[in-house]
Formats: structure tokens, C-alpha cells, sequence
């Protein structure tokens, strides 16, 4: 680890939950793993292994030792959360004929589409043995109904993504199915299963959904002003895919008819040219929508740590406030 990100906050969580984190490792590896199929280990550990920084997992842990958990079950359902994370990876990069992510090819490009497609419905049927093994039922019922509500997010994104008419309320619907739902489903479980009341439950809830807005948000932002180095992909990726993403449906809601006609052609219809891409930043810059789309997701961050106000202190929720300001501060 270098020096200079010692002090992040989910490099602090890490380094509190590091036990926890190994012992979710394990069980990852030994649930990836296939006696007769070897290529879904092959493809799970590629991305497995990208480093990433495992957000979801750590979140599941820090709710249950922050409300006292001592049991083993806490790493069972880290691992659950990370396996539908990585399953939607996978799907993912199908879908959006994605090549590169967190700085190195995707799995669809070093395999083929059906080895991600069919690892990735592998790996839904793990993190479904997973979360039955503590024998909760309100457990189960959380991942299973976020699981059901993240396909939904995403199919509600095919047709949203490229219709003019999809205003703030569709996108937030969207980023609250695709990625919001598994943050919120990740904090709440950790609760549930340290046996929390239902008020610290629904606190958590709040603070994992507003969370995951704020992350996607902020996501959306770096693809129009991200450093490429820093943020795995190119800027205007999201354009190029025909996303319409919160700083475009800030500008399209402020677009004049030249403006609109020029979204309808490289959005709706996809007939994209050369010089496009800096139209449509000149046009997010003239309707400031960049700076308004990151009003929206400190708003957001706020809420997180709103919710988490009323909880007892506890040197999780410390880390939790300050990762709420750290998921932001990526843009700042």
C-alpha cells in the first residue's frame, strides 16, 4: 500500500475488517472454485483478483461488527454480496460490449460472451447456496429480493438509456436498481444478522441506498471530467455507448431545439461523427450540468451520513461517515 492512500477511508475499513476480509477471500476461492467446469474459476478470478476494493463485502462486515456481531455468518453473506457483484460484472461487460474495466481487459474479450454470461449465472447460484447457510429468512429475503431488483435496474436501463424522455426520476429508479439496491441490501443484512433493532436496520438501509446513489453519481461525473489513468476508462465512454447519464439529462432538460436535435442524433439514434464528444461537453459546460450533477451527488452523500447520525458512535461508523465523503471527493 502506498503511503499516500494509507489515510483513505476504505483503506482504514480494510485494515479494521482485514481479518474478516481474508476469511472472505477464502470462502470466495474455495465457492469459485468447479470440478467439472475449470473455466469458471479461470474467468471468476480474473476479476476476482483485479483489485478492486471489495466496497460491498467491507460494508456487510463493518454494519455487523458495528452492531455487535460475533458469529461466523457475517463472511458468509460478504461473500454472497461480492458473488452477485461479480455476476453483474460479467453480465455487465456483455451488455455494454465493454473491453477494458478496472484497467484491464474484460473477461467477454479474453474468453468469449457465453463463458461470461454462463459464469456469471454460475456465480447467481452460488451466492443463492451462500445465503441460505445462516438459516435466516429475512436475510434471504433481502439478497434475493436485491438480486431480482439490480436485473431489473438494468433491463430498465436498456430502455431508458437511449430515450430523450427519461428524465431524473427513470435515472434514479435505474442507479437505484443497478447499483444502489446492492449497496443498501449489503449494510442491512449485516444488521439483521447481528440481531439489530428495527430502526438501526432501516438507518443502515438508508445510509448503503444513499451511499450507492452518490457512488453511481459520481461515476457518471468521471466519465465527462475522470482522469483516465485513475478511473480505468475513457473519458466520454458513456457517451459513446449512448448512455444517458445525469449530466446529459441535466442538459437535454435545458437544451434549446438546435441542442435537442443534436442529443436525438448521437444519443437516440447513435449516428455519432468525429468532434461529437466535444460538442456534447461543450454543450454539459455551457448548461454548468457537470457542477449541478455534483451538487447532486454531495446531497446524496449527506444523506448517507445523515442516517447514520443517530447510531451509537463506534470507530466503524467513523470510517462509514468519512467513506460517504471520500466517494465524493473523487470529484472535488
Amino acid at each position: 500500500m502506498k503511503n499516500g492512500n494509507a489515510l483513505k477511508p476504505h483503506d482504514r475499513l480494510a485494515a479494521y475488517l482485514a481479518d474478516d476480509m481474508a476469511a472472505v477471500g477464502d470462502l470466495i476461492r474455495e465457492r469459485m472454485a468447479s470440478k467439472h467446469a475449470p473455466r469458471i474459476p479461470e474467468v471468476t478470478a480474473h476479476l476476482v483478483d483485479a483489485g478492486g476494493k471489495r466496497l460491498r463485502p467491507m460494508m456487510t462486515l463493518a454494519s455487523a461488527r458495528m452492531c455487535g456481531y460475533d458469529g461466523p455468518y457475517h463472511v458468509h453473506l460478504a461473500a454472497t454480496v461480492e458473488f452477485i457483484h461479480t455476476a453483474t460484472l460479467l453480465h455487465d461487460d456483455v451488455v455494454d460490449e465493454s473491453a477494458q474495466r478496472r484497467g484491464r481487459p474484460t473477461a467477454n474479450l479474453l474468453w468469449d460472451n457465453q463463458s461470461s454470461v454462463l459464469v456469471g449465472d454460475y456465480l447467481f447460484a452460488r451466492s443463492f447456496q451462500l445465503m441460505t447457510e445462516p438459516g435466516s429468512m429475512p436475510v434471504m429475503r433481502i439478497l434475493s429480493n436485491a438480486a431480482a431488483t439490480i436485473a431489473e435496474g438494468e433491463v430498465l436501463q436498456l430502455t431508458a438509456a437511449q430515450n430523450l424522455a427519461t428524465g431524473e426520476d427513470i435515472y434514479l429508479q435505474v442507479v437505484r436498481g443497478k447499483t444502489a439496491a446492492l449497496f443498501s441490501a449489503a449494510m442491512e443484512v449485516g444488521g439483521v444478522i447481528a440481531g439489530a433493532d428495527d430502526a438501526t436496520v432501516k438507518a443502515l438501509f438508508d445510509y448503503g441506498d444513499a451511499l450507492g446513489i452518490a457512488f453511481q453519481i459520481v461515476d457518471d461525473l468521471l466519465d465527462y471530467r475522470g482522469e483516465p489513468n485513475a478511473t480505468g476508462k475513457n473519458i466520454g465512454d458513456d457517451f459513446r455507448e449512448r448512455k444517458l447519464t445525469l449530466p446529459v439529462i441535466k442538459a437535454v432538460a435545458k437544451a434549446d431545439t438546435e441542442e435537442r436535435a443534436f442529443w436525438e442524433r448521437t444519443i437516440e439514434k447513435g449516428k455519432q461523427e468525429d468532434g461529437d464528444l466535444d460538442h456534447a461537453l461543450t454543450l454539459l459546460a455551457k448548461h454548468d450540468t457537470l457542477s449541478a450533477t455534483q451538487a447532486d451527488a454531495l446531497d446524496w452523500a449527506n444523506k448517507a451520513k445523515a442516517a447514520l447520525a443517530p447510531l451509537p458512535d463506534h470507530d466503524v461508523k467513523e470510517m462509514l461517515v468519512d467513506l460517504a465523503d471520500y466517494v465524493v471527493s473523487r470529484i472535488s
